[in-house]
């Protein structure tokens, strides 16, 4: 049987401390990861001693050098018995067991380890993201985020793209994405936060959210979302979640987007470039629903909804105008 799968107390605290060396060990497989994350999933208890375990690290951390020198010895000395599977036996890491332990005692369980982790997606790409506080990111193609976990906050940096953001309700580290030029505040709650050259937005699915930038503060609830296209004032609108996030499931859905809006989002999922060689028809609205299973599909769908045709050429695809003479 899996060792994530145990719940006795003191066999989850070995686990805790097992994981939290190995991840600051060598890099970690893709069968490594996904246990990592069944681990976690298994039980709200073992991210709770995980959060306690790197607590500790944290405060090993700031005792100084020569602490600092000797806990990556044994981590490195971990890390390699780990990937060796020699952990799981409970023969080894007991002397290290006894020590955080005895730290947990002394220290108290303290705050959170800072770590900062960096994750981004290529064209097409999608990914799922758990957080060690329990909260999950959704990232859709093209987005790339640094997220900091500390003591006191839990802090994402994003850059271009677009995620969902499902977020584990902690009072004591609110948790915040800046990106664009704006900073999305919140405590626990789930959004989409799309920052792309067209604009910034940000739409709420559940709770609420703060969203403060160069203008007023903004408070978003449920059903609602915020626009800054660049040159434009604000906007608060009413939506539908579920059309909002539908990417996530694969699905493009649009209600009076311009086509040219339409076409950069499809210029994310496929590698075969999108052009528009006509301006009045980069700016004809579409509504409607594409999904996103094959690209020549998609763009038979999209000569449906607009009076449009494609031309293939060596730089990709070419929307043109059906009057187009050429």
């Amino acid at each position: 049987m899996s060792v994530y799968l145990v719940h006795n107390v003191e066999t989850t605290r070995d686990q805790a401390i097992a994981w939290a060396l190995r991840l600051q060990g060598e890099t970690m497989s893709i069968e490594d990861g996904l246990d990592f994350d069944a681990w976690l999933e298994a039980s709200p208890a073992n991210s709770e001693a995980l959060a306690q375990v790197l607590s500790v690290l944290e405060t090993y951390d700031a005792a100084g050098p020569d602490v600092l020198q000797g806990l990556k010895r044994s981590e490195q000395i971990a890390a390699r018995r780990l990937a060796k599977g020699w952990w799981s036996s409970g023969a080894g890491i007991s002397g290290i067991a006894a020590a955080l332990a005895l730290a947990f005692v002394v220290i108290g369980q303290g705050s959170l380890f800072a770590q900062t982790s960096n994750f981004a997606t290529k064209n097409g790409e999608h990914r799922s993201v758990k957080l060690a506080d329990g909260s999950t990111i959704d990232m859709n193609s093209e987005t790339g985020m640094a997220v900091r976990l500390t003591s006191h906050e839990r802090h994402v940096t994003m850059g271009q793209g677009e995620a969902i953001f499902d977020v584990a309700h902690d009072a004591a580290r609110p948790f915040e994405i800046q990106a664009g030029g704006h900073i999305v505040h919140v405590l626990g709650t789930q959004f989409d936060v799309r920052n792309r050259p067209e604009g910034f937005s940000v739409i709420v699915s559940r709770g609420v959210v703060q969203v403060r930038g160069d203008g007023p503060t903004v408070i978003l609830r449920k059903g609602e979302r915020l626009d800054f296209a660049p040159g434009e004032a604000s906007k608060v609108s009413t939506t539908d979640p579920a059309e909002a996030l539908g990417w996530r499931t694969g699905r493009l859905i649009f209600r009076d987007r311009p086509l040219s809006g339409v076409v950069a989002d499809l210029n994310r999922q496929f590698p075969e470039k999108i052009q528009i060689n006509d301006e009045h028809l980069a700016q004809e609205k579409i509504s409607g629903v594409l999904v996103l299973d094959n690209q020549n599909l998609v763009l038979e769908r999209l000569a449906l909804m607009l009076p449009l045709k494609t031309v293939r050429s060596d730089q990709g695809v070419v929307l043109q105008s059906k009057s187009s003479p050429f």
